[in-house]
């Protein structure tokens, strides 16, 4: 197995608070993981901790290269995006007075990156055609499904193996929460990319997913091996079926 990350009983918060209860998941190579789970449940805390953005206080986060493990806890957001891992954060926090090709430059400041710029804007612009539509426009002008479109291909001009991407659906009208999910599959299929996506959207969320966890007041609740499991779990029924 070429790269994947491990989270082993990682418990996290803010000060006092304790957020996460001893989450443990895999992210494999090539899959489309998705961690499910209403707000303030820690998806957001989970994505930072593995980010650097957030020490946990207790487990262990890991990068597997081929068997050989490199800690992440340890490490700065810096070096974690130098090892090819990028977030998409949650609510975008794109540069507005910055134009949109401004805006993707910027996500290509590591060294690996910096010698991909042209292919990479390619990449963004075939798979996003309204942003080389908009390349000179400034980024806080656009709508907010224009806007998460330009988040998700400012990570991709990271250069990235592996994609976090932090509740794409927020803000966003229907039409565009699922033109955005499918664009993040349609990424993970044509470019190998590995993608871990924290959202609240069970149904759109479902329909791209490999398999995945529901995470309950910090806690994972259930890991589903297939998205048919996710599908039928009695925890879904609950939480987002009402049933």
């Amino acid at each position: 197995m070429a790269h994947r990350i491990v989270v082993q009983n990682v418990e996290a918060g803010y000060g006092a608070v304790r957020v996460l209860h001893g989450v443990s998941l895999t992210l494999n190579e090539g899959e489309t993981v998705v961690l499910l789970g209403a707000n303030g449940n820690g998806k957001s805390t989970l994505m930072k901790c593995i980010m650097g953005m957030i020490r946990p206080t207790a487990g262990e986060i890991f990068l597997e290269n081929d068997g050989q493990r490199t800690p992440l806890v340890s490490q700065t957001p810096e070096t974690i995006v130098n090892m090819g891992i990028t977030l998409v954060p949650e609510g975008r926090r794109l540069f507005p007075k910055l134009t949109v090709e401004e805006n993707l430059l910027l996500g290509a400041y590591r060294a690996p990156a910096r010698q991909e710029i042209a292919p990479n804007m390619r990449l963004c612009f075939d798979t996003f055609p309204i942003l080389q539509e908009r390349r000179r426009q400034l980024a806080g002008s656009l709508s907010g499904g224009e806007q998460q479109m330009l988040a998700v291909a400012r990570a991709l001009m990271s250069h990235p193996k592996i994609l976090l991407v932090d509740e794409p659906s927020v803000g966003l009208a229907p039409i565009f929460v699922s033109r955005v999910i499918a664009k993040i599959k349609e990424l993970q299929e044509r470019y190998g990319l590995t993608v871990l996506m924290a959202e609240q959207n069970f149904h759109q969320a479902t329909q791209i997913a490999d398999r995945g966890y529901i995470l309950v007041e910090g806690k994972i609740a259930f890991e589903g091996h297939s998205a048919a499991e996710l599908n039928t779990h009695t925890l879904v029924k609950q939480y987002y079926l009402g049933l």
